[in-house]
């Protein structure tokens, strides 16, 4: 039996579910109190850090969602809340015209105790996150 303790996958999460919710664009700010001294060189407003996850038998996790009408699978996912070794995560759909993910109105829940990897891919500044 696996104890919370020892589900370092849920801790990795936690950490990425704070760091989404302290995304700030403070760092775009150009007046007299910007946090910080020299030009604004990025203003790009990242708040999402996406996830990929795979199962103990090393397969790549996926979940369906409805678009359009039509099923689609998804293998990227955006850390929502994480509860012991809970996670919900909310669904990302590429998008083929921007060549980059946006999120969806889909959510799972997964028990992160039958994940053994998680991968990270490059941060996003994904819209119409609540």
């Amino acid at each position: 039996m696996v104890n919370n303790d020892s589900c370092c996958i849920a801790k990795i999460l936690k950490v990425i579910e704070i760091l989404q919710k302290n995304a700030s664009c403070d760092s775009c700010e150009d007046g007299c109190d910007k946090p910080f001294l020299g030009p604004t060189l990025n203003c790009i407003c990242y708040n999402t850090r996406p996830i990929t996850l795979y199962t103990r038998n090393g397969e790549l996790f996926t979940a369906n969602y409805p678009s359009n009408g039509s099923i689609n699978t998804s293998n990227v996912f955006r850390v929502e809340k994480v509860n012991d070794c809970c996670a919900k995560l909310r669904i990302l759909a590429f998008d083929d015209a921007t060549q980059t993910y946006i999120a969806t109105n889909n959510f799972i829940t997964v028990n992160l105790k039958c994940m053994c990897v998680v991968a990270c891919l490059n941060d996003l500044a994904l819209d119409n996150i609540c």
